[in-house]
């Protein structure tokens, strides 16, 4: 993994940037665009929290958390975790989708929080064999169609 990633907040000045972040033609029916995701954010403040992924001042990707979201509805059950990733295709394997992960799960431990959720769409060439090497557990769940998984962050292994 590079040591010169690094993440920045998505503001008036780099909005663009993000929204040129794009993955590989095979893999745009796996992720939602930046642009999306950004509108989501929007409508969805204090809850989502984008990213930039910059290797030294070169855009890699982009990522969405999502922070103690209200995951039933019902303000019993809020989680967190990520909830897109998009890594250009001329940094896909050199570890930026491993530092996104961690990046959000400081993130999330920082604001008290042992587990850690993602979801993702099945499917033959998806990101599901990167999250379960991750440590991610399949929970049975489905949300908007996707896989969702957890991983317990309070787990040493």
């Amino acid at each position: 993994m590079p040591k010169s990633l690094r993440l920045a907040p998505i503001t008036p000045a780099n909005i663009e940037t993000a929204i040129a972040v794009k993955v590989r033609p095979d893999q745009e029916h796996f992720v939602s665009p930046v642009a999306k995701s950004l509108a989501e954010a929007y409508v969805h403040p204090g809850v989502a929290w984008p990213r930039l992924i910059f290797d030294g001042d070169h855009p890699v990707g982009f990522l969405m958390a999502f922070l103690d979201i209200d995951w039933d509805g019902k303000g019993i059950d809020f989680r967190s975790g990520l909830w897109r990733l998009n890594v250009t295709p001329d940094a896909q394997g050199r570890g930026v989708g491993r530092f996104a992960f961690e990046s959000v799960a400081a993130e999330v431990r920082r604001r008290g929080g042992t587990h850690m959720y993602v979801t993702w769409e099945p499917g033959e060439g998806g990101p599901e064999g990167f999250y379960q090497k991750l440590g991610f557990q399949l929970t049975g769940e489905k949300s908007g169609g996707q896989t969702v998984g957890v991983l317990d962050l309070t787990d040493p292994s």
